[in-house]
């Protein structure tokens, strides 16, 4: 059974945004979807139990972490500028971890690391109404105190492994950096190897490449061989060296 409470709404940059919080759900994304909420929402859940990452991976979502969904409809905004987005839920993630003094980076396009070990991930979905985006929906995974699962022990890392902290903290910390707006400028002050070599794996095969920026769009600029190239988040992953 699924418990809810409803916080008062939450003013952000000029807009109020309903704050949902959920004792258990499938998934934070798919409540929203099953809602079909008519204004800006953020919902939270402390354990959900059909937790979605990206490509369609399984997400581990425990009691301890931070999940939550937010919702946002949007009445004129373009399809080409859906990067935005994502820099926002990025670089809202990394705010609220900075506000704990532990300095976080960002791997191309949705990881949020603390050193090498991931600590987060984001997700969206954008509902398209022609060349606009009429709704996103951004969900969002943090490792608080949450118990790793047993294939994330040793690639991925909590906040509890390394400060004495709450959840509450954190949660609190989080909603206060999701009202601000962020740039491109922003995303990039979180990527500390652009200019190094990193690993491309495009299908069954892999190659090294020097990556070089962040276009506006989102696709990393990388040069190899000499010759400079632009690739999508959707064709490649990327591995740090």
């Amino acid at each position: 059974m699924i418990t809810t409470r409803q916080s008062p709404r939450l003013k952000v940059s000029g807009w109020k945004m309903r704050i949902i919080e959920l004792d258990e759900v499938d998934s934070t994304i798919q409540y929203i979807k099953r809602q079909n909420f008519a204004e800006d929402t953020l919902v939270f859940a402390a354990r959900q139990t059909a937790g979605k990452g990206t490509k369609g991976r399984s997400f581990c979502s425990e009691n301890g972490g931070l999940y939550a969904s937010i919702l946002h409809i949007y009445e004129h905004f373009s399809a080409e500028n859906a990067f935005k987005i994502m820099i926002s839920a990025c670089v809202a993630v990394c705010k609220t971890i900075e506000n704990f003094g532990i300095k976080p980076r960002i791997r191309w396009a949705n990881d949020v690391l603390i050193g090498d070990k991931k600590i987060c991930g984001t997700l969206i979905e954008n509902t398209l109404s022609g060349a606009m985006i009429s709704r996103s929906i951004i969900g969002i995974g943090l490792n608080v105190n949450n118990v790793l699962c047993e294939d994330l022990r040793g690639i991925a890392v909590t906040l509890g492994e390394l400060k004495n902290i709450t959840l509450s903290q954190v949660k609190s910390a989080f909603i206060d950096a999701v009202e601000r707006e962020y740039t491109l400028d922003d995303y990039r002050s979180y990527i500390d190897w652009l200019g190094g070599e990193v690993i491309i794996k495009e299908g069954q095969s892999e190659f090294k490449a020097t990556a070089i920026d962040i276009a506006d769009d989102g696709r990393l600029i990388i040069k190899i061989m000499g010759k400079e190239r632009k690739i999508s988040a959707a064709e490649v992953s990327l591995r740090l060296k």
